[in-house]
Parts: structure tokens; C-alpha cells; sequence
């Protein structure tokens, strides 16, 4: 298994962070001051992305291996911040190793990312498959295109899109066998049975403007988990903590404030 690159910040309980599809650790910049002032902040180049060498297959089970890795470093369960993908990952990681996770929060994320005849919360198969074949042909542009709409609207997401610019793409490109393989996990994975019975303290933070992973998606998670919350950020996207910081670390920060307290009591 391999070792993922990491970056920490600040002290106190352990809060990991967890990036989308095709990015990396880095892109969490704008809100790990506020969310390191009472936390060590843990933000993870997932395999295959940023500094992280790819692991030997792409499964959801190999790339939460490795987040595991991390954590089995850390002396009390950690809180976990799951953006997208990232998302999915947190979920995973919480059913296989809930002893590890004190809390959740899951920020644009989906059980399942496309559509189906009972499941009309998500893209089309054609749309995320376009979106990943966009990405191989073009890796920055797409980018740079994909991380522009997120923030339309929003002064405070234009300021942070544009202070990321130089960093978003310090740490090289995924290949295309990591988009490949990480697009074929998206495509697949379906863990709706599975939340039903994952009894984690969870925040599900939505954008109102979504159109990756709509609203509704974040908040079946919240009405299924039996101890999920939902906040929907009014003007917000799939990026919430770019375009609405304040708003999204008004609502983070006291959440895993709650659980690691509780935790430590």
C-alpha cells in the first residue's frame, strides 16, 4: 500500500480532510485556518492525486485503505470531511472502520453519483463520463472552467478561486489512468443500503445550486442516517467552502467542536 502525501495544521483533536475527483489537499486552503483553531487539521492528497503516488488498483476499498493508514497513526478517533468523492470515501471509511471516525462531515456528496430509474438525485452516466474524458484531454482548462462555475455569483468565491489559481496546479496533473480508474469508482459505487445502518454523527452540507450533486441527494443522506444533520447554503454550489466560506465554516466548525468534545468527555 502506499504512503499518501499529507499536510497538517494546528492542534487538538484530529479533523481529516478529504478532497474531490482529479484535485487535491490543497484546494481546502481558504478555510483550514478557521478550522485549525481548535483541530489538527489533516488535509490528504488522495492515491493517485497531487503528491500521492497511485495505488496498485483503483477501488474504493484500496483508497480508503490509505486514508486508514493515516489514521491509525492518531491516538483517538478523528472527524472526517468528505468533499465529492471525497465524500464517498468518508462514507466508506466510517463503515469499515467506525471506530476511527467520531464524526462526519460530508460536503457535496452523494451515496451514488449517476442516475437510475430510482435514483434521479445525480448526473446522467454520459455526463461524468464526458466530464472525466474532458479531463484527460485537457486537464486545465477543465479545471479551471469546472472550479469558475462553482464560484459564479460569489465575491468571496472569486477572491478564493483567484488566491488558489497558482496553487491549484503546483502539484501536477493526475494521469489518466487515475482519472480512468477513479471515474470507474463514481460510475459504480452505490452505498445507499449501506448508510442505512452507518451510525455516525453526520453533517451533510449541500449547495442550493448544485447541479453535480443535487441538493436533494445531501439531504436523502441526512433523512437516512439515522444521525445526520442537513444545511443547505443558499447561493451555493458543488463548492461550498470556496464561494460561501463563512457560511460553511458557521456551520462546520461548531459541529466537529460538538463531537470532539463529546468524544473527550
Amino acid at each position: 500500500m502506499s504512503k499518501v502525501h499529507v499536510e497538517t495544521v494546528g492542534h487538538g483533536p484530529p479533523l481529516v480532510l478529504l478532497h474531490g475527483f482529479a484535485l487535491h489537499g490543497g484546494l481546502f486552503s481558504a478555510v483550514v485556518p478557521a478550522l485549525a483553531r481548535r483541530h489538527r487539521v489533516i488535509a490528504v492528497d488522495l492515491p493517485g492525486h497531487g503528491h500521492s503516488p497511485a495505488p496498485d488498483s483503483f477501488t474504493l476499498s484500496a483508497i480508503v485503505a490509505s486514508i486508514a493508514q493515516v489514521m491509525a497513526s492518531f491516538d483517538e478517533p478523528a472527524s472526517i470531511l468528505g468533499w465529492s468523492f471525497g465524500g464517498l470515501a468518508a462514507l466508506e471509511l466510517a463503515r469499515l472502520h467506525p471506530a476511527r471516525v467520531k464524526s462526519l462531515v460530508l460536503v457535496a456528496a452523494t451515496p451514488r453519483f449517476v442516475a437510475a430509474a430510482d435514483w434521479p438525485h445525480a448526473m446522467a452516466a454520459q455526463t461524468l463520463a464526458r466530464f472525466g474524458d474532458e479531463l484527460a484531454v485537457s486537464y486545465r482548462l477543465t479545471l479551471q472552467r469546472f472550479l469558475t462555475l462553482q464560484v459564479q455569483g460569489s465575491e468571496e468565491g472569486r477572491a478564493a478561486l483567484a488566491a488558489l489559481r497558482t496553487a491549484l496546479f503546483a502539484r501536477g496533473a493526475p494521469s489518466k489512468a487515475t482519472l480512468a480508474g477513479v471515474l470507474r469508482v463514481l460510475a459504480e459505487t452505490d452505498l445507499r443500503a449501506e448508510v442505512r445502518g452507518l451510525d455516525t454523527p453526520a453533517l451533510v452540507v449541500t449547495g442550493q445550486r448544485d447541479a453535480l450533486t443535487p441538493k436533494e441527494a445531501g439531504a436523502w443522506l441526512a433523512r437516512t442516517m439515522p444521525r445526520a444533520r442537513h444545511v443547505d447554503i443558499a447561493g451555493a454550489a458543488h463548492a461550498p467552502f470556496l464561494s460561501h466560506r463563512e457560511a460553511f465554516t458557521a456551520a462546520v466548525a461548531p459541529f466537529v467542536d460538538e463531537h470532539a468534545e463529546l468524544s473527550r468527555a
